[in-house]
């Protein structure tokens, strides 16, 4: 396993691809290691994906990145505990937590960072293919 320190895995709105404004925030303080993926399931929330671990066979395809620099990792990963979350809203849920999870590249394993979603799932649309990115442009809205 590849024991790089300060990864973080991307599968949703913060993906390059996406042109979401929380992108330009894992542009400044963290640089693309490479395509990936991790064990579990995403699903359609509406507005959102959410990811949750799976010891399936499930694929999430996301990006890689590494902190720019060490030394501000709390600072920089607060700011995207902010942005996904992971705060407590005023009823005391969260909607995602941070957890390290191995990531597969190429035939290399990474331990990352990653955000799984916390809230309810059942009822919402499986989004099977994996890729989000890819599930938002064809998604055909209700």
């Amino acid at each position: 396993m590849n024991s790089r320190n300060h990864l973080l895995f991307v599968y949703g709105s913060l993906l390059s691809g996406l042109n979401q404004p929380a992108f330009e925030y894992i542009r400044k303080y963290f640089s693309f290691v490479a395509q990936g993926s991790v064990k579990g399931l995403l699903y359609d929330m509406g507005t959102y994906p959410a990811a949750v671990p799976d010891a399936g066979e499930h694929y999430i395809l996301g990006e890689l990145y590494e902190l720019n620099k060490a030394e501000e990792f709390s600072w920089a990963f607060g700011q995207l505990d902010d942005y996904e979350g992971i705060n407590s809203e005023e009823d005391g849920s969260t909607l995602y937590r941070r957890d390290r999870a191995d990531i597969y590249v190429n035939g290399e394993v990474f331990n990352a960072w990653i955000y799984w979603y916390c809230g309810e799932v059942s009822g919402r649309p499986v989004i099977s293919s994996g890729n989000v990115a890819d599930y938002f442009l064809h998604k055909i809205p209700s």
